[in-house]
């Protein structure tokens, strides 16, 4: 069973490349789109890095908005990969050499996130903007590379001392988001393998988990007390 749900969810990432059509896998994903979308689109500018690119979800958004898009990662997951190293110590890159970075759910995997922050902050121009997610609420995943989880006081306080100033900081979904993220996971990757039941199951668990769970979290927890993780945008001063 479990190397089925492996297989299966290898297989979600490469059919779903787009974060538009990964948004009703999980309540998590929707909520990742729903406030990182919007932060691409309205602060992505000029040259831009995305560090821990992965298998680069948010290219085709991304490109639309910027001059040039550089992608950086620990590992060449995929070709168009331009960088390899690791956040800690981007030694390949200039000081400020761009105009806007990206960095989505890459520093709660790193042994020294401080240094990470603070590489961030080198290779951004004054005035670059940073955007960033990382989780608050979140089950251990890519073991033994999963060390840490922040509050949204936390980022404010770290990116503060590194000389950013925190433009918005968004909740991306609640308690409610993390429990149907781990049903849907389980509950989808199980049919994933089978043709036309898996499209039957992807819309059931869009109406019975993706979207219940997200008007749970607005309406049972406004003050965002637990929130499954943030999303922030962040200029470099």
């Amino acid at each position: 069973m479990p190397g089925l749900l492996a297989r299966n969810r290898q297989k979600i990432n490469e059919e779903l490349r787009s974060p538009h059509d990964r948004r009703f896998f999980t309540a998590a994903f929707f909520g990742a789109n729903k406030t990182t979308v919007p932060a691409i689109e309205n602060y992505a500018r000029g040259k831009m890095i995305d560090v821990g690119c992965g298998d680069l979800p948010y290219k085709e958004i991304i490109v639309k908005h910027v001059d040039r898009y550089d992608t950086f990662d620990i590992e060449k997951r995929v070709p168009e990969v331009m960088f390899v190293g690791d956040i800690q110590n981007m030694e390949e890159i200039a000081d400020e050499s761009y105009d806007s970075a990206l960095c989505l759910e890459v520093l709660e995997h790193v042994p020294h996130p401080f240094d990470g922050f603070s590489e961030l902050g080198r290779i951004l121009k004054k005035d670059g903007v940073l955007i960033m997610s990382v989780p608050h609420l979140s089950r251990l995943h890519e073991e033994p590379w999963d060390f840490y989880r922040y509050t949204k006081y936390a980022l404010k306080s770290i990116l503060e001392e590194r000389g950013f100033e925190i433009v918005e900081i968004t909740s991306r979904g609640g308690l409610f988001s993390f429990l149907g993220h781990q049903f849907s996971t389980v509950f989808v990757c199980l049919f994933w393998h089978i043709p036309v039941i898996k499209h039957i199951v992807f819309f059931l668990n869009k109406w019975l988990c993706v979207k219940p769970c997200r008007w749970l979290d607005r309406h049972l927890d406004k003050k965002g007390m637990f929130a499954l993780g943030y999303t922030v945008v962040a200029k470099k001063k």
